[in-house]
């Protein structure tokens, strides 16, 4: 650990402390993503909600307000303690998710999911800029693995406990269960997590030119859609989430609905396969590519697009499925390989902005990923769901699942083309 890295933290591995914290808020901040999946059905049933609705609950409603607050809280992050960003938002989106347990209508329910994604806006990005402080550059995308390691543990949680206090206490002390201990990690974030230098683990010759006030608002965004490998990088990870969401959304009441299990098991299984391929997925992605971007930085796109890739043949055997044993086997591969995307990705926007835009990007970043695979992903499936109900009955939703195949082609082209750009910067700057 170098000089700096030593002078922001009391003892050895402070560092990787504040990944582990930070990686815990984001646990609870993905334990209400997969709530409202996992109790999709008894909530629809209490409701008496559609697809369509259930689709909106978990993907626009929540989305619409995550992304647009995103990006000035980032800004805000660039200018202010990360830290307090951080816990104040965790401290909010706990409080709704709570809420959501007291919801007697669509309207509330969508209200409260709003709240919540106001709360997480002041999540990830100030995270990810904070640990990029922490670590090396050659470091960043094992950390940022780290970190995400938040995705499939709160996942598995969310649908394992989540699942298992729904069958026990009813949906709605689920909700109240997993947003109260939020809190509390808030008080725990502000108390324990200190603030590190700005850009002090960015290379000299780098850092000299990249320090000062971060700039001005419109000049961040601008300088980011100006970048044709940070574009190319946000919509390949866009439609990969637009996929990653649609599945994660809609697997729970997939195998419930059309394969026969029962709540209690799909807390069980299904929440096991989440948590353990996520894990395995997540940090392997992360340290797999700071190996191989040492021979060449395209890995950071050829990673994703072969991970995606290896996932068709899995999506026709969870069609044809005739049981939900199968369909778990079939659904494990998306669900380890779906996570290929976002390290790496996060590890190249890290990387290649100066450390005052680092938030602000990220949190552009965390845009495309967000609006597209949760304001589409859910709603996407959801919609054509309903739309072949008449025809299809509870087989609707392996027709509203089959057409995210498309998309995965999609975004494995969008990954290639991110990764010929990588290639140019690359030339460019050898040149």
């Amino acid at each position: 650990m170098t000089e700096v890295a030593a002078r922001v933290g009391p003892f050895p591995g402070y560092r990787y402390v504040v990944v582990g914290l930070l990686a815990v808020a984001y646990t609870f901040n993905f334990l209400d993503r997969q709530l409202i999946s996992v109790l999709a059905e008894p909530i629809r049933e209490d409701l008496g909600l559609t697809d369509t609705q259930l689709g909106l609950l978990g993907g626009i409603f929540f989305a619409a307000f995550y992304t647009t607050f995103g990006i000035p809280v980032g800004y805000l992050a660039d200018r202010t303690r990360r830290i307090w960003i951080i816990s104040g938002g965790c401290a909010l989106w706990s409080l709704f998710t709570a809420l959501c347990g007291s919801a007697s209508s669509f309207l509330q329910l969508a209200l409260f999911r709003m709240g919540v994604g106001i709360g997480e806006a002041g999540g990830s990005p100030p995270s990810h800029s904070l640990i990029s402080d922490y670590f090396r550059p050659e470091e960043r995308g094992t950390a940022l693995a780290l970190f995400s390691l938040g995705i499939p543990v709160g996942s598995m949680f969310g649908i394992a406990l989540g699942g298992w206090i729904a069958a026990e206490y009813g949906w709605r002390m689920a909700f109240v269960a997993m947003g109260v201990p939020g809190i509390l990690l808030a008080a725990v974030l502000l108390l324990f997590v200190r603030e590190p230098p700005r850009g002090g683990l960015d290379p000299p010759v780098v850092g000299a030119t990249r320090q000062g006030a971060p700039p001005a608002f419109l000049a961040v965004i601008a300088g980011y859609f100006s970048d044709r490998t940070l574009v190319l990088t946000a919509l390949a990870l866009g439609l990969s989430a637009i996929v990653a969401y649609g599945v994660s959304s809609w697997a729970a009441p997939f195998l419930m609905r059309t394969k026969g299990m029962s709540l209690t098991e799909v807390a069980a299984y299904y929440g096991l396969i989440v948590g353990v391929t996520g894990i395995i997925g997540t940090f392997g992605a992360g340290w797999l590519v700071d190996r191989l971007a040492r021979l060449d930085r395209r890995w950071f796109a050829w990673l994703p697009a072969l991970g995606f890739a290896l996932t068709l043949p899995a999506w026709v055997g969870l069609m044809w499925a005739p049981n939900w044993q199968l369909a778990l086997i079939f659904l494990a591969v998306p669900a380890l390989l779906n996570h290929s995307a976002l390290a790496p990705a996060l590890a190249v926007v890290q990387n290649k902005v100066a450390p005052n835009r680092r938030t602000v990007s990220s949190a552009i970043l965390m845009f495309f990923l967000n609006l597209m695979g949760l304001g589409i992903g859910p709603i996407y499936v959801g919609g054509i769901s309903d739309w072949a109900r008449p025809t299809y009955g509870d087989q609707s939703l392996t027709v509203g699942l089959g057409a995210l195949i498309p998309i995965v082609v999609m975004a494995v082209a969008a990954h290639l083309l991110a990764a010929q750009s990588i290639g140019r910067d690359q030339k460019d700057a050898l040149a």
